[in-house]
């Protein structure tokens, strides 16, 4: 078994696209359009969906805004530099709500950022030299 993605609710799917694809540098892997049921399904990600878990982007098409709710927590992205992630970030126009820094009462290096619906992602100094906190 394997995970194969994660699915976000968007409110503006163009607007969701340019930051997942310009802002967090994934590449849009495949999108359709479902007329009866009035949704739009955009899958992104840092690979081909045969070896990597990737995140669905899905739009419907009656619905500006959702709720986010307090049980989901963020997506986590791995990074080689948690502090040069954050300002590629901020100059492609991202918003960094948690600059980056170890995390409270640890060592691990993270950030956090916000998409434009509101949900968090949390960025992961990959230290392959030592083990993560």
């Amino acid at each position: 078994m394997r995970m194969l993605h994660t699915m976000l609710r968007v409110g503006n799917l163009e607007r969701s696209l340019t930051f997942y694809t310009e802002v967090l540098g994934m590449q849009l892997l495949r999108k359709r359009d479902y007329e009866d049921g009035r949704f739009t399904l955009a899958f992104v990600g840092y690979g081909d969906e045969d070896q990597n878990t990737v995140l669905e982007l899905t739009y419907n098409w009656d619905t500006e805004h959702y709720d986010l709710g307090n049980a989901y927590g963020h997506i986590a992205i791995g990074v080689e530099d948690a502090y040069a992630a954050c300002a590629e970030i901020k100059a492609r126009g991202g918003n960094v709500v948690r600059e980056a820094g170890p995390m409270k009462g640890g060592v691990t290096v993270i950030a956090f950022v916000e998409d434009p619906d509101g949900y968090k992602v949390e960025l992961i100094q990959q230290d392959h030299n030592a083990q993560n906190n």
